[in-house]
């Protein structure tokens, strides 16, 4: 009752200030990220420095868990009509976000209704094509991309007697060093890997140019037939199951849950993604090296252009969003694909540059010459332009398919379930799944 009477007792001239006050004041919008610890607080400095930058927009940056969690919290905040400005999206969550309609503004859309060029040409043909639409316009902002790479922990190859700097360009190669490593006892686990599927499905595919699933690979329609029960998917299959039951590979779980192995310098050689580096050079108590991944030479006679993960900026639509929140957002994106800050973002973390610019300014700079193999996942990137079948993987449900896959993985581990019957089941599976997101469109 007392405050009612004092706003009401408050001078003109103070609510013209205040009106005034707030008129002036920067728009605000939300960015919500899955980005924790180190990372989390670099994209904060980002975010920062991109406030101090100009006095137009604030964006307030929140964590919101993994990525999966902050996935489905979008979707659920666009239903409430309170999505953010800004939802930092998983690479497999792109066919989810090009399907979401109105609740996006694609960039190529942002750019025209805000005035503030994009342009898709800044980025790399990798990062490029990956968030591009089938008519080649823009999607989402690149921002966080990276690759898989092999790591190699030096200091037990150096036990093993193997020379760490010779290159282990095919399988056969990997294969020939984690039987000398077990040998001499180099190392717990000769070799293992994160992300199962990633890296060893999807990065298989494009680096080997075969096909993941037909509409190149999802790209052309949301109804592709899954092709992961073929040939060279089961002979992957196969010679892991043969690995491990000859102990020379470990599989160690899902994800990113084997990484720390690495970290504690318990492996000879893991497959991770290249944003590793920046934990690497932080924690590891061993000399390191990141190589491109090996390939078979059976199935091609020299490998193509990796394809990239991390994650995407998505512009998101609400009840009575003002053009100046959507132009927030716009400017946003315009200010982390400057060069400076490209490839400021890419030596503290270890992504990769996702601009042409931005990787050229950091070789420019020294930063590879300094940091021997740092340039491993943008040589991966760049070395041949994408095919239809390099370009990337877009697939209705791919988290869920993802987890199918590996759940097969799993159970042919513990059951001695045959490496076709394995992928066969797991293309069964997945395929529902792709038909039910394919469902949904038409509803």
């Amino acid at each position: 009752m007392k405050r009612r009477t004092l706003l009401a007792a408050a001078p003109a001239g103070a609510m013209l200030a205040s009106a005034a006050n707030a008129a002036s004041a920067p728009t605000s919008i939300a960015l919500w990220h899955a980005m924790g610890g180190a990372l989390g607080d670099t994209l904060q400095a980002s975010v920062d420095k991109f406030n101090a930058s100009q006095s137009d927009y604030q964006v307030q940056a929140t964590y919101k868990g993994t990525y999966a969690d902050l996935l489905t919290a979008s979707i659920a905040a666009w239903r409430g009509g309170k999505a953010p400005s800004i939802a930092q999206v998983f690479d497999v969550g792109t066919a989810d976000m090009m399907a979401a309609g109105r609740a996006v503004v694609d960039v190529y859309k942002l750019s025209e209704m805000t005035g503030v060029a994009i342009d898709p040409a800044t980025y790399i043909p990798a990062v490029r094509g990956y968030y591009s639409l089938n008519n080649g316009k823009m999607g989402a902002a690149p921002f966080n991309s990276s690759t898989a790479v092999m790591w190699i922990n030096k200091d037990a190859f150096a036990k093993a007697g193997l020379d760490p700097e010779a290159p282990l360009a095919t399988w056969d190669d990997v294969i020939k060093a984690a039987r000398v490593i077990k040998a001499k006892n180099a190392a717990d686990i000769p070799v293992m890997t994160s992300w199962p599927t990633w890296s060893q499905f999807e990065q298989f595919a494009a680096i080997h140019n075969v096909e993941y699933a037909t509409l190149n690979d999802g790209f052309g329609g949301p109804k592709p037939q899954l092709k992961i029960g073929s040939a060279p998917f089961v002979k992957q299959l196969d010679m892991f199951l043969s690995m491990q039951k000859e102990g020379l590979f470990s599989y160690q779980g899902r994800d990113g849950k084997p990484s720390p192995i690495f970290y504690a310098g318990k492996a000879a050689i893991t497959f991770d993604s290249s944003s590793i580096y920046g934990q690497l050079v932080k924690s590891a108590a061993f000399k390191f090296a990141a190589a491109s991944l090996p390939y078979h030479q059976g199935i091609i006679k020299s490998p193509i252009n990796s394809i990239i993960g991390g994650a995407a900026f998505w512009a998101m639509t609400a009840p009575g969003r003002t053009p100046a929140e959507y132009k927030a957002a716009a400017s946003f994106f315009k200010f982390i694909s400057q060069p400076e800050n490209d490839s400021a973002w890419a030596e503290k973390t270890g992504y990769v540059p996702v601009t042409v610019a931005g990787n050229q300014m950091i070789e420019s700079q020294g930063f590879y010459a300094k940091n021997p193999g740092s340039d491993v996942a943008v040589k991966q990137l760049t070395r041949t332009q994408p095919t239809p079948l390099s370009r990337g993987i877009r697939l209705g449900g791919m988290p869920e398919v993802r987890v199918i896959i590996e759940e097969e993985w799993e159970k042919a581990i513990q059951n001695g379930t045959p490496a076709a019957t394995a992928m066969e089941t797991a293309q069964s599976r997945g395929q529902a799944v792709i038909n039910r997101f394919a469902q949904t469109l038409k509803a």
